[in-house]
């Protein structure tokens, strides 16, 4: 959008003054550099995204919302409507590719896309939340809106997605004593303080101002997580107290128990499931009549853990399911209609109640338009559902660029691993106990606890308890075994001395979803040797995914090579940057960075194979893999031409 007048304009929102100068206040000035995964190279939108809300916001002109239900049919502008959305995170898609993710979901038939707002995201550090680059939202918003996109916004607080922390900042469900998504007083100061920046951002790019945001979700699936209804109705009142005049909506999953606790009288109330449309319609219905049906997410597809297996759904069954939804009469979102990544550290985990079960990298989630924006036989089969529904003439597919040729990598190994974490620990912390990573003020990453316990002869039993998540052991610099959540104890050799015991413990992602929100990470008890308890540690923080491209460039020369296990480079020469999938045969665990930006994880036990790299991130001459092995390193890396995800099987969520 372009602004109608070149005169400024601000706004003000429950006492929230937006202006163009400082759009919510942000403290742009003052806020750190970019980091990974917000590269230093994004497009800053922030001043034009200013100006163009601010033309948006001069000639507003609708005083009704612009999707409403008066007689129980959904209406747009007074018009007869169904809702087509798609799911689309721009948080995790390179923001250079924005634009063509959008124009291939238009492709698709679908007339929405909705995103969540993930606030960890967005205000790493108390009080400098971010709207530039990977997190301009704004920007996203507009490009939607010249797609020909409504936008549905989902901002959270709390938002799953599979997310780490399902969205929520790691500083503020480490505080102690912090009680989550209820109405606890200092929770929703936060969040208060949080919506103050964000909404009236957003609330300016309504469909009342002219813009493309035609709905708000009201929280995220709270009928599975609590039935604090006081807490979905304060959240409901925050958004409307802040400027948000559209179409205001629950999502929940559709069972009573869901439904009971998640849905606010006098707001719509939708269902997300991924199969039985016809009963969910029917439990709406008799629960809400006079509302109209809308499915909030048809999962079509589904995501993955490390070391289970590659969920897919077959294209014909996910179609038939989107058509019993249209038939229904019903108004759809297809969960995920593009999946993106999971870039840096950003998966989240779950917890079947017995193990965890950190997500992996990639977010394809088996989506219409896959990861690197391919459109295969389910794109196909859903836009002939779509188009068959709606009588639309269908859109262009835009073309898919060729990928960079295969070709093999020989890695030159770096700084060992010790050596080399130790090296590049900015600083150390000394405490009698060892601290959790909340306690050490990080976020996600590594911590390398150190301490130097007298070990008697013989074989000794080493337990850790409540560790969170994985630990490498070693004794004297050799690794003794690796430590899990279920498997809390190893044994050693002692010789009557002292020994330097080291544990490398990785947050594998913070939990996503149900009672175990919020859990901290890092050795949150004690060490024991036999029965008695180890004292004196120093923990080394390493926040990987806040490592600058030069630290990154650094790392391998912080220390000698030594052993198995540690940094090692690759690089690689183009002429025009193009999409590549990274893979590492022989590696075991570890973490690939491409020119500085960090891609995420890779782990044997798969499913995922490569690792996907987006054209922006390559540069033009001389590009540079830097990985961080944690157990083996294998003897070459590969630049493949497609994707490898693991073996596919069929998965279809029914809540049975």
């Amino acid at each position: 959008m372009k602004p109608s007048t070149g005169e400024k304009v601000s706004i003000s929102f429950r006492g929230v003054v937006v202006g163009l100068d400082d759009p919510a206040g942000a403290p742009a000035a003052t806020a750190p550099s970019p980091q990974p995964p917000y590269p230093s190279d994004a497009t800053d939108a922030r001043a034009g995204s200013a100006a163009s809300a601010g033309g948006v916001a001069a000639r507003a002109h609708r005083s009704l919302p612009l999707l409403s239900y008066p007689r129980g049919e959904l209406l747009r502008d007074g018009r007869p409507h169904r809702i087509l959305s798609g799911s689309l995170h721009y948080f995790r898609v390179h923001p250079d590719l924005w634009a063509d993710r959008l124009d291939r979901l238009a492709a698709l038939g679908l007339n929405t896309v909705d995103t969540y707002v993930p606030w960890n995201f967005h205000e790493r550090t108390r009080g400098l939340p971010r709207f530039d680059g990977w997190c301009d939202v704004e920007r996203f918003t507009e490009l939607a809106q010249e797609a020909g996109l409504d936008v549905i916004l989902r901002p959270g607080p709390y938002i799953c997605a599979e997310w780490d922390n399902g969205g929520l900042p790691a500083w503020l469900t480490g505080a102690p004593g912090m009680r989550l998504r209820s109405s606890y007083r200092p929770f929703l100061d936060e969040v208060a303080r949080w919506f103050d920046a964000l909404i009236p951002r957003l609330a300016r790019l309504q469909a009342s101002f002219g813009g493309p945001i035609a709905a708000v979700q009201i929280e995220n699936e709270y009928g599975s997580y609590g039935d604090d209804r006081g807490y979905v109705r304060w959240v409901r009142d925050a958004l409307a107290d802040r400027g948000i005049t559209e179409l205001l909506y629950t999502a929940d999953g559709p069972t009573d128990l869901m439904q009971d606790a998640g849905t606010v009288p006098g707001q719509l109330a939708t269902a997300t499931f991924g199969s039985r449309a016809a009963d969910a319609a029917a439990l709406l219905r008799s629960r809400r009549d006079g509302e109209p049906f809308v499915c909030a997410e048809f999962w079509n597809g589904w995501f993955d853990h490390w070391g289970e297996p590659h969920h897919v759904r077959s294209a014909a069954g996910a179609a038939d399911t989107l058509g019993e939804i249209l038939d229904a009469g019903g108004s759809v979102s297809i969960y995920m209609a593009h999946g993106g990544t999971n870039f840096g550290l950003w998966s989240g985990a779950n917890h079947d109640g017995t193990a965890l079960q950190p997500t992996v990298t990639s977010y394809d989630s088996d989506a219409p338009v896959a990861e690197h924006g391919a459109a295969g036989p389910k794109f196909h089969a859903l836009r002939e559902r779509l188009l068959a529904a709606t009588g639309a003439t269908p859109r262009p597919l835009p073309p898919l660029a060729a990928p960079l040729p295969p070709r093999v990598l020989r890695p030159v190994p770096g700084a060992g691993l010790l050596a080399g974490l130790g090296a590049l620990a900015e600083r150390a912390v000394a405490s009698p106990h060892p601290l959790g990573f909340d306690d050490l003020g990080q976020a996600s990453g590594l911590v390398l606890y150190r301490a130097e316990p007298h070990l008697p002869p013989g074989t000794q039993t080493l337990t850790v308890t409540g560790l969170h998540d994985r630990a490498q052991v070693f004794v004297d610099g050799a690794c003794a075994g690796v430590l899990d959540r279920e498997t809390g104890s190893v044994t050693v050799p002692g010789a009557g001395a002292q020994v330097r015991l080291e544990l490398l413990v990785e947050n594998q992602g913070r939990i996503n979803y149900g009672p175990l929100l919020g859990q901290g990470k890092g050795v949150l008890g004690g060490v024991q040797v036999e029965r008695r308890l180890v004292h004196g540690w120093t923990m080394h923080g390493l926040p990987l995914d806040e490592w600058t491209p030069e630290e990154v460039r650094r790392a391998p020369a912080s220390a000698a090579p030594h052993g198995t296990s540690g940094f090692a480079t690759a690089r690689f020469t183009v002429n025009e940057p193009a999409d590549t999938f990274l893979a590492f045969p022989g590696f075991a665990k570890g973490f690939a960075w491409v020119n500085g930006t960090l891609l995420g994880r890779y782990w044997e036990i798969g499913p995922q194979v490569t690792l996907y790299v987006p054209a922006p991130l390559v540069v033009p001459g001389e590009n540079t893999v830097t990985v961080l092995e944690l157990e083996r390193f294998g003897d070459r890396i590969e630049l493949r031409d497609g994707p490898e995800l693991g073996p596919g099987e069929e998965f279809v969520e029914s809540f049975d």
